[in-house]
């Protein structure tokens, strides 16, 4: 069936992380967003309906990833389409015929949200969904089904449902793939079945693997160093590095080309950055690219047990959460001995280096020292970028440059 994966108007409560992504891109479980939407919706074709800015993005990093025809922002045709929002999260397959119906949601304000669609209406746009037009508002009036899947507000939902996540990766994963035989080694392995290892993976002396409350994944070429302690439910990406005598544990996902060491909980780092040093990260959600200096520590837990607060901008957010750590923007980066408070906002391609404590809300490219804040010159964090690409192996190209420049553009739309 043609499925198309929306982004709606509500994708700038999921900054940092938005700024440089669609919603659907946000790494949950053993993949993305968007990699369960396919795995449960099963198109035969696919379209993804994006800001204009990252539309460019989406081709070159998204699409060639499918073996079905793939695009982004066409208008629907004629045949039925099944439409989705980009922030749910699926753990269940959908069942669905091609008769028309809408799967709908209520926010706390009461305004009701269209999670997913069954529909033939040709001409239906990506600005329809955006700012839901009178033609978007008539999906509202379809027969109403339910299914077991849920909407994402904020990047912290996909932080609590982890653990979910992961289990249904793990099931996926064993239903898709043979399982062979474990490498041989001196490591030790708790409920071996529920242990999941891809080729080339390095397992160094007295690591221990414990899947006794769920899953352990290591994805291919990763590399595990001695000692380490790595707790179930939790996913390593593709190569990896796990540094000696770290501990991960549950609720964890390192997306591919992580370097990490210390003690990390319950935590979502989506891909190639660096917390290679001693220092906690608990209940927190990491971009692309950051680097977190030696002996950085978030807070996920205030010393009055109360509900913690999010500051994006000016606006204040009530998680209604007792633990949360720091939200932490593509291309940040903290100096050594950092310490984030609890509900930290560090914004796109931003730096502190304090002595004290931080802000606990840094808006995208600032310059954070114990002189205040001033901003990052573009030209300058351009240059840092480049530079980090270039110590993996990776060509920095006119796309990643369009992405620094929106990012820096909607930011100021969103953290204002």
């Amino acid at each position: 069936m043609h499925v198309v994966i929306f982004e709606g108007s509500r994708w700038h409560t999921f900054a940092p992380f938005s700024l440089s992504r669609p919603v659907f891109a946000l790494a949950t479980g053993a993949g993305t967003l968007l990699d369960k939407h396919v795995r449960h919706l099963r198109p035969t074709r696919l379209s993804l309906w994006v800001r204009p800015a990252l539309a460019q993005w989406c081709m070159e990093h998204l699409a060639p990833r499918f073996p079905f025809p793939v695009t982004v922002n066409q208008p629907l045709d004629d045949e039925p389409a099944l439409l989705a929002s980009g922030r749910t999260l699926h753990l269940r397959g959908f069942e669905h015929s091609d008769e028309p119906c809408a799967i709908v949601d209520e926010d706390a304000a009461g305004q009701k949200l269209i999670r997913k669609a069954i529909v033939r209406m040709p001409g239906l746009t990506l600005d329809d969904a955006m700012n839901r037009t009178e033609k978007w508002s008539q999906i509202l009036s379809l027969p109403r089904v339910t299914e077991e899947a849920r909407m994402a507000d904020y990047a912290w939902d996909l932080i609590g449902w982890n653990e979910e996540a992961l289990m249904d990766d793990f099931v996926a994963m064993h239903a898709d793939a043979a399982h062979g035989p474990k490498p041989a080694g001196p490591y030790h392995m708790v409920r071996e079945e529920d242990i999941w290892i891809g080729s080339g993976v390095k397992l160094e002396p007295g690591v221990v693997l414990d899947a006794s409350r769920g899953p352990v994944m290591l994805a291919d070429s990763a590399s595990i160093g001695a000692n380490s302690v790595l707790k179930g439910p939790c996913y390593i990406g593709p190569h990896c590095q796990v540094k000696p005598l770290t501990i991960i544990h549950a609720g964890t996902t390192l997306g591919p080309l992580c370097k990490v060491g210390g003690e990390i909980s319950n935590s979502i780092m989506i891909g190639h950055s660096n917390k290679g040093h001693e220092g906690y990260l608990g209940d927190s959600y990491v971009g692309e690219w950051v680097n977190l200096g030696a002996g950085t520590t978030t807070s996920n837990l205030k010393n009055t047990y109360g509900p913690i607060k999010v500051r994006m901008g000016t606006h204040d957010i009530d998680t209604g959460l007792r633990h949360l750590g720091s939200l932490i923007g593509d291309h940040a980066k903290t100096a050594i001995g950092t310490r984030l408070m609890t509900g930290s906002y560090i914004g796109y391609s931003s730096m502190i280096a304090t002595s004290g404590l931080p802000p606990i809300s840094v808006p995208s490219y600032s310059f954070i020292t114990d002189r205040g804040r001033e901003e990052y010159r573009f030209d300058k964090a351009l240059e840092v970028m480049k530079t980090m690409w270039m110590r993996r192996q990776n060509v920095w190209n006119a796309g990643a440059e369009a992405v620094a420049r929106y990012a820096a553009e909607a930011a100021g739309e969103v953290e204002r």
